[in-house]
């Protein structure tokens, strides 16, 4: 009996956690380039039960067979497909057509300068003629420095990311990267993705296209039914507690009783 109040325990908390995974993603629907987040869940280690010292059984151990005491919280993973581009005709929007990063320059609250990683290509100039994201971080180019046009100068990027100005001369280069294995990106907040140790970048196939922004790739209505369904089951481990909850209330308080 505590076993199944154990399991539906573990049911519910996996539960929970697929639901703060669903949510996210949906209050990042209108977010520029995020990438939605999945969640997988994995059963516990099957327990062996053994009857030990049991007089009738003149007290030779038992197998009684395999327990399974409930799922656990898996992996989290992220869906790196591509979203959906929208045109907006500004020149330092830009939005990558394939796998690859931008490169931005951040610095936190202490003071550390850092370079993170980022799908969100919406980015302005400054009244200095600084390329920079609606934070504020600076955008880098291929050598990792800051990237600075004359402001009062049209711009025109091409697809190698290449920004040209006045009499089509070359500016700078828009700095995009890609690695060889995502595993080693985490999220770090802000849109934005930092390498850990064992992160190797390789060069982007991506193209930079000018005067688009790529749209978070979550699809509402998938996330919406999923969302539906783990309420539900919620609920029915809910009904289960409750249920064996009643039961041991019996079993305890009722069962055996004098009249």
């Amino acid at each position: 009996m505590v076993k199944g109040l154990y399991t539906a325990h573990t049911a519910m908390i996996n539960e929970e956690h697929r639901m703060d995974t669903i949510t996210n993603n949906l209050a990042n629907f209108n977010t520029t380039g995020y990438k939605k987040e999945g969640a997988s869940q994995q059963s516990f280690h099957d327990a062996l039960l053994v009857k030990i010292k049991d007089s009738s059984e003149w007290y030779l151990n038992r197998r009684l067979g395999n327990m399974q005491p409930g799922v656990k919280i898996g992996e989290s993973y992220t869906d790196w497909s591509q979203g959906s581009l929208r045109e907006t005709n500004n020149t330092f929007d830009m939005a990558l057509s394939t796998y690859g990063f931008f490169q931005v320059e951040y610095t936190d609250k202490a003071g550390v300068t850092s370079t993170k990683y980022t799908r969100d290509g919406s980015f302005t100039m400054t009244k200095e003629g600084t390329i920079v994201t609606k934070d504020g971080d600076f955008l880098l180019d291929s050598n990792g420095n800051h990237i600075t046009v004359d402001p009062i100068q049209d711009a025109y990027i091409d697809r190698n990311g290449n920004i040209y100005q006045g009499n089509n001369q070359l500016v700078a280069t828009v700095g995009v990267t890609d690695f060889e294995d995502y595993d080693y990106l985490l999220k770090y907040g802000e849109n934005y993705y930092e390498a850990i140790d064992g992160a190797t970048e390789v060069p982007s196939q991506a193209q930079v296209l000018s005067g688009y922004l790529e749209q978070s790739n979550v699809d509402i209505v998938p996330e919406m039914v999923n969302m539906i369904s783990i309420q539900r089951h919620y609920e029915a481990n809910q009904k289960v507690i409750q249920t064996m909850d009643d039961s041991l209330d019996t079993a305890v308080n009722n069962l055996g009783r004098l009249q």
